[in-house]
Protein backbone atom coordinates (compact mmCIF):
# COMPACT_ATOMS: atom_id res chain seq x y z
CA UNK A 1 0.00 0.00 0.00
CA UNK A 2 1.44 3.45 -1.28
CA UNK A 3 0.79 6.66 1.21
CA UNK A 4 0.74 10.05 -0.16
CA UNK A 5 0.09 13.46 0.64
CA UNK A 6 -2.22 16.36 -0.50
CA UNK A 7 -3.11 14.35 -4.43
CA UNK A 8 1.29 14.36 -4.86
CA UNK A 9 0.08 10.53 -6.49
CA UNK A 10 2.24 9.08 -8.66
CA UNK A 11 1.00 8.73 -12.15
CA UNK A 12 0.79 4.94 -11.93
CA UNK A 13 -2.47 5.66 -9.31
CA UNK A 14 -4.34 7.70 -11.46
CA UNK A 15 -7.49 6.61 -13.40
CA UNK A 16 -8.64 4.78 -10.24
CA UNK A 17 -11.00 4.16 -8.30
CA UNK A 18 -10.89 6.08 -5.18
CA UNK A 19 -13.46 6.27 -2.08
CA UNK A 20 -13.28 9.52 0.43
CA UNK A 21 -14.36 10.13 3.87
CA UNK A 22 -12.72 10.61 7.17
CA UNK A 23 -13.23 6.74 7.67
CA UNK A 24 -13.17 7.33 11.54
CA UNK A 25 -13.40 3.69 13.69
CA UNK A 26 -13.36 1.85 9.95
CA UNK A 27 -16.32 0.29 11.38
CA UNK A 28 -18.60 -2.81 9.66
CA UNK A 29 -20.38 0.29 7.83
CA UNK A 30 -17.02 1.51 6.15
CA UNK A 31 -15.50 -2.10 5.31
CA UNK A 32 -18.61 -2.57 3.14
CA UNK A 33 -17.63 0.37 0.88
CA UNK A 34 -14.19 -0.95 0.66
CA UNK A 35 -14.96 -4.39 -0.12
CA UNK A 36 -17.73 -2.65 -2.85
CA UNK A 37 -14.71 -0.66 -4.51
CA UNK A 38 -12.37 -3.30 -4.10
CA UNK A 39 -14.70 -6.11 -6.15
CA UNK A 40 -15.30 -2.74 -8.51
CA UNK A 41 -12.27 -1.88 -9.23
CA UNK A 42 -11.34 -5.57 -9.99
CA UNK A 43 -14.06 -5.55 -12.12
CA UNK A 44 -12.54 -2.48 -13.72
CA UNK A 45 -9.16 -3.39 -13.82
CA UNK A 46 -8.13 -0.77 -11.87
CA UNK A 47 -6.35 0.48 -9.36
CA UNK A 48 -8.62 1.00 -5.81
CA UNK A 49 -7.27 3.73 -3.00
CA UNK A 50 -9.10 6.05 -0.36
CA UNK A 51 -8.59 10.23 -0.16
CA UNK A 52 -8.83 10.98 3.97
CA UNK A 53 -8.15 13.89 6.04
CA UNK A 54 -5.92 14.71 8.83
CA UNK A 55 -7.04 16.56 10.92
CA UNK A 56 -10.68 15.20 11.19
CA UNK A 57 -12.14 18.54 9.84
CA UNK A 58 -14.45 18.68 13.03
CA UNK A 59 -11.28 18.77 15.26
CA UNK A 60 -9.99 21.12 13.12
CA UNK A 61 -12.94 23.27 13.28
CA UNK A 62 -13.55 23.37 16.59
CA UNK A 63 -10.62 23.27 18.99
CA UNK A 64 -12.61 23.01 22.01
CA UNK A 65 -13.11 19.30 20.79
CA UNK A 66 -10.58 17.28 22.09
CA UNK A 67 -11.91 13.57 23.02
CA UNK A 68 -13.12 12.72 19.62
CA UNK A 69 -11.18 9.90 17.60
CA UNK A 70 -12.34 6.42 17.59
CA UNK A 71 -8.75 4.95 16.05
CA UNK A 72 -5.54 7.31 14.96
CA UNK A 73 -4.11 7.66 11.90
CA UNK A 74 -1.76 4.76 12.45
CA UNK A 75 -4.42 2.42 13.02
CA UNK A 76 -6.54 3.61 9.92
CA UNK A 77 -3.63 3.09 7.98
CA UNK A 78 -3.10 -0.16 9.08
CA UNK A 79 -6.74 -1.12 8.61
CA UNK A 80 -6.53 -0.20 4.89
CA UNK A 81 -3.70 -2.11 4.77
CA UNK A 82 -5.27 -5.31 5.82
CA UNK A 83 -8.20 -4.56 2.93
CA UNK A 84 -5.62 -4.76 0.55
CA UNK A 85 -5.95 -1.02 -0.65
CA UNK A 86 -3.45 0.09 -3.45
CA UNK A 87 -3.13 3.53 -2.16
CA UNK A 88 -4.40 6.23 0.52
CA UNK A 89 -3.75 10.13 -0.05
CA UNK A 90 -3.69 11.84 2.82
CA UNK A 91 -4.90 15.41 2.55
CA UNK A 92 -3.88 18.15 5.50
CA UNK A 93 -7.19 19.77 6.13
CA UNK A 94 -6.22 23.21 7.00
CA UNK A 95 -7.31 26.79 6.32
CA UNK A 96 -6.09 26.65 3.33
CA UNK A 97 -7.87 23.46 1.96
CA UNK A 98 -10.75 24.42 4.40
CA UNK A 99 -11.23 27.66 1.74
CA UNK A 100 -10.97 25.68 -0.83
CA UNK A 101 -14.50 25.66 -3.28
CA UNK A 102 -16.66 22.32 -3.77
CA UNK A 103 -15.96 23.90 -7.68
CA UNK A 104 -11.80 23.55 -6.93
CA UNK A 105 -12.54 19.93 -5.15
CA UNK A 106 -13.95 18.01 -7.84
CA UNK A 107 -11.64 20.28 -10.74
CA UNK A 108 -8.47 20.67 -9.52
CA UNK A 109 -8.12 17.65 -6.57
CA UNK A 110 -10.91 15.29 -8.16
CA UNK A 111 -10.13 15.74 -11.87
CA UNK A 112 -7.30 16.78 -12.46
CA UNK A 113 -4.70 15.96 -10.01
CA UNK A 114 -6.34 12.96 -9.02
CA UNK A 115 -7.87 11.94 -12.12
CA UNK A 116 -10.47 9.60 -10.57
CA UNK A 117 -12.54 7.09 -12.77
CA UNK A 118 -14.98 6.15 -9.96
CA UNK A 119 -16.19 7.82 -6.94
CA UNK A 120 -17.24 6.24 -3.80
CA UNK A 121 -19.22 8.12 -1.21
CA UNK A 122 -21.99 8.25 1.15
CA UNK A 123 -24.92 9.69 0.12
CA UNK A 124 -24.35 12.79 2.91
CA UNK A 125 -20.96 13.49 1.75
CA UNK A 126 -20.01 17.07 1.70
CA UNK A 127 -17.21 19.11 0.79
CA UNK A 128 -15.83 22.72 0.21
CA UNK A 129 -15.98 25.82 1.86
CA UNK A 130 -18.59 26.01 3.76
CA UNK A 131 -19.50 22.19 2.98
CA UNK A 132 -21.63 23.63 -0.32
CA UNK A 133 -20.66 20.91 -2.19
CA UNK A 134 -22.61 17.55 -1.96
CA UNK A 135 -22.88 14.09 -4.10
CA UNK A 136 -25.75 16.38 -6.14
CA UNK A 137 -22.83 18.49 -7.34
CA UNK A 138 -20.55 15.72 -7.96
CA UNK A 139 -23.28 13.83 -10.21
CA UNK A 140 -23.29 17.28 -11.70
CA UNK A 141 -19.94 17.20 -13.52
CA UNK A 142 -19.83 13.51 -14.21
CA UNK A 143 -19.87 13.78 -17.81
CA UNK A 144 -17.54 16.90 -18.55
CA UNK A 145 -15.03 15.50 -16.27
CA UNK A 146 -15.50 11.68 -17.55
CA UNK A 147 -15.89 9.86 -13.88
CA UNK A 148 -18.68 8.34 -11.99
CA UNK A 149 -20.35 9.14 -8.69
CA UNK A 150 -21.35 5.90 -6.57
CA UNK A 151 -23.29 6.19 -3.82
CA UNK A 152 -23.09 3.85 -1.16
CA UNK A 153 -25.98 2.08 0.33
CA UNK A 154 -25.82 2.75 4.39
CA UNK A 155 -25.35 -0.45 6.70
CA UNK A 156 -28.19 -0.77 9.55
CA UNK A 157 -27.74 -2.14 13.08
CA UNK A 158 -30.66 -2.13 15.68
CA UNK A 159 -32.71 -0.35 13.34
CA UNK A 160 -30.51 2.77 12.90
CA UNK A 161 -27.97 3.48 10.63
CA UNK A 162 -24.12 2.34 10.56
CA UNK A 163 -22.09 5.68 12.05
CA UNK A 164 -18.98 6.88 13.73
CA UNK A 165 -21.34 8.90 15.74
CA UNK A 166 -23.15 5.77 16.88
CA UNK A 167 -20.04 3.90 18.10
CA UNK A 168 -18.70 7.07 19.63
CA UNK A 169 -21.78 6.93 21.85
CA UNK A 170 -21.85 3.18 22.94
CA UNK A 171 -18.22 3.78 23.81
CA UNK A 172 -19.29 7.04 25.83
CA UNK A 173 -21.39 4.61 27.60
CA UNK A 174 -19.13 1.65 27.95
CA UNK A 175 -21.29 -0.16 25.93
CA UNK A 176 -18.36 -2.09 24.26
CA UNK A 177 -19.76 -5.43 23.39
CA UNK A 178 -21.35 -3.58 20.89
CA UNK A 179 -19.07 -1.20 19.98
CA UNK A 180 -16.53 -4.42 19.18
CA UNK A 181 -19.66 -6.02 17.12
CA UNK A 182 -19.97 -3.13 14.89
CA UNK A 183 -16.52 -2.51 14.69
CA UNK A 184 -15.57 -6.13 13.64
CA UNK A 185 -12.87 -6.18 15.97
CA UNK A 186 -12.39 -5.09 19.51
CA UNK A 187 -11.46 -1.13 19.83
CA UNK A 188 -8.57 -0.28 20.77
CA UNK A 189 -6.46 2.14 22.65
CA UNK A 190 -2.75 2.73 21.73
CA UNK A 191 0.07 4.27 23.21
CA UNK A 192 3.37 4.81 24.91
CA UNK A 193 3.60 3.83 28.58
CA UNK A 194 4.26 6.61 30.77
CA UNK A 195 6.00 7.29 34.41
CA UNK A 196 3.16 6.73 37.04
CA UNK A 197 3.50 6.75 41.06
CA UNK A 198 4.15 3.00 41.47
CA UNK A 199 0.78 3.09 43.66
CA UNK A 200 -0.59 -0.41 41.67
CA UNK A 201 2.73 -1.64 42.51
CA UNK A 202 2.53 -0.66 46.21
CA UNK A 203 -0.54 -2.62 46.67
CA UNK A 204 0.25 -5.46 44.41
CA UNK A 205 -1.29 -4.44 40.94
CA UNK A 206 1.20 -2.87 39.01
CA UNK A 207 0.10 -1.10 35.97
CA UNK A 208 1.26 0.21 32.76
CA UNK A 209 0.09 3.86 32.19
CA UNK A 210 -1.00 5.48 28.92
CA UNK A 211 -2.74 9.19 28.37
CA UNK A 212 -5.99 8.67 26.62
CA UNK A 213 -4.60 11.64 24.16
CA UNK A 214 -7.84 12.69 21.42
CA UNK A 215 -9.75 9.30 21.80
CA UNK A 216 -13.36 9.27 22.00
CA UNK A 217 -13.60 9.12 26.25
CA UNK A 218 -15.15 5.89 27.18
CA UNK A 219 -17.56 5.33 30.27
CA UNK A 220 -14.91 5.94 33.26
CA UNK A 221 -14.38 2.40 34.77
CA UNK A 222 -12.73 -0.95 34.90
CA UNK A 223 -12.97 -3.34 31.95
CA UNK A 224 -11.28 -6.41 30.80
CA UNK A 225 -8.63 -6.24 28.32
CA UNK A 226 -6.10 -8.02 25.76
CA UNK A 227 -2.92 -6.19 25.54
CA UNK A 228 -0.70 -6.60 22.32
CA UNK A 229 3.20 -6.17 23.12
CA UNK A 230 5.37 -6.48 20.59
CA UNK A 231 4.74 -10.66 19.51
CA UNK A 232 2.72 -11.31 22.68
CA UNK A 233 -1.15 -11.11 23.48
CA UNK A 234 -2.13 -11.02 27.00
CA UNK A 235 -5.07 -10.81 29.20
CA UNK A 236 -5.60 -8.42 31.50
CA UNK A 237 -7.55 -5.64 33.48
CA UNK A 238 -7.67 -1.52 32.86
CA UNK A 239 -9.25 0.92 35.17
CA UNK A 240 -10.02 4.27 32.91
CA UNK A 241 -10.08 7.33 35.18
CA UNK A 242 -8.92 9.60 37.97
CA UNK A 243 -8.32 7.14 40.67
CA UNK A 244 -11.06 8.72 42.92
CA UNK A 245 -9.30 7.17 46.19
CA UNK A 246 -6.00 8.54 45.81
CA UNK A 247 -7.59 12.31 44.43
CA UNK A 248 -6.02 11.88 41.31
CA UNK A 249 -6.58 14.65 38.90
CA UNK A 250 -5.30 13.64 35.81
CA UNK A 251 -7.06 11.20 33.52
CA UNK A 252 -5.21 7.47 32.78
CA UNK A 253 -6.01 4.39 31.34
CA UNK A 254 -4.30 1.93 33.65
CA UNK A 255 -3.15 -1.46 32.43
CA UNK A 256 -2.40 -4.64 35.29
CA UNK A 257 -1.09 -7.24 32.48
CA UNK A 258 -1.57 -10.78 33.76
CA UNK A 259 1.26 -13.06 33.96
CA UNK A 260 3.70 -9.86 33.26
CA UNK A 261 5.77 -7.97 35.79
CA UNK A 262 8.71 -6.34 34.09
CA UNK A 263 8.75 -2.77 33.40
CA UNK A 264 7.36 -1.50 30.07
CA UNK A 265 7.87 2.02 30.66
CA UNK A 266 8.24 3.92 27.14
CA UNK A 267 7.58 1.03 25.28
CA UNK A 268 4.19 1.00 22.87
CA UNK A 269 1.49 -1.32 23.75
CA UNK A 270 -1.82 -1.64 22.12
CA UNK A 271 -4.88 -1.99 24.63
CA UNK A 272 -8.11 -3.58 23.34
CA UNK A 273 -11.24 -3.32 25.43
CA UNK A 274 -13.09 -6.63 25.80
CA UNK A 275 -16.42 -6.28 28.44
CA UNK A 276 -16.84 -3.28 31.13
CA UNK A 277 -17.44 -4.61 34.39
CA UNK A 278 -17.79 -1.56 37.00
CA UNK A 279 -17.87 2.14 37.30
CA UNK A 280 -15.05 4.21 38.85
CA UNK A 281 -15.56 4.89 42.38
CA UNK A 282 -14.14 5.75 45.47
CA UNK A 283 -13.03 3.69 48.21
CA UNK A 284 -12.96 3.95 51.86
CA UNK A 285 -9.29 2.83 51.80
CA UNK A 286 -6.48 0.72 50.42
CA UNK A 287 -8.07 -2.63 51.56
CA UNK A 288 -10.89 -1.90 50.52
CA UNK A 289 -9.85 -0.64 47.01
CA UNK A 290 -7.53 -4.25 46.96
CA UNK A 291 -10.86 -6.17 48.17
CA UNK A 292 -12.60 -4.84 44.86
CA UNK A 293 -9.51 -5.11 42.75
CA UNK A 294 -9.39 -8.90 43.13
CA UNK A 295 -13.17 -9.29 42.44
CA UNK A 296 -12.38 -7.30 39.21
CA UNK A 297 -9.49 -9.74 38.43
CA UNK A 298 -11.94 -12.63 38.73
CA UNK A 299 -14.11 -11.46 36.42
CA UNK A 300 -11.82 -10.09 34.43
CA UNK A 301 -10.11 -13.82 33.88
CA UNK A 302 -14.02 -15.25 33.24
Amino acid sequence: MYIFKNSNIHNNFKNSIVAIGNFDGLHLGHQKVLIEAKKKAKKEKLKFGIITFEPIPLMYFNKKILNHRINNLKQKLEIFNKFKVDFVNIITFDKKFSNFSYLYFIKKIISKKLNCKFIFVSKNFRFGKNREGDIYKLKKFEESLNYKTIITKPLKKINKVLSSSMIRKLISKGEIKKVNQFLGRPWRIEGKVINGKKRGRKIGFPTCNLKIKDYVLPRLGVYAVKVDLANKRKKGIANIGYRPTFNGKSLLLEVNIFGLSKNLYKKTIKVDLIKFIRPEKKFKNINKLKEQIKKDIIIARK
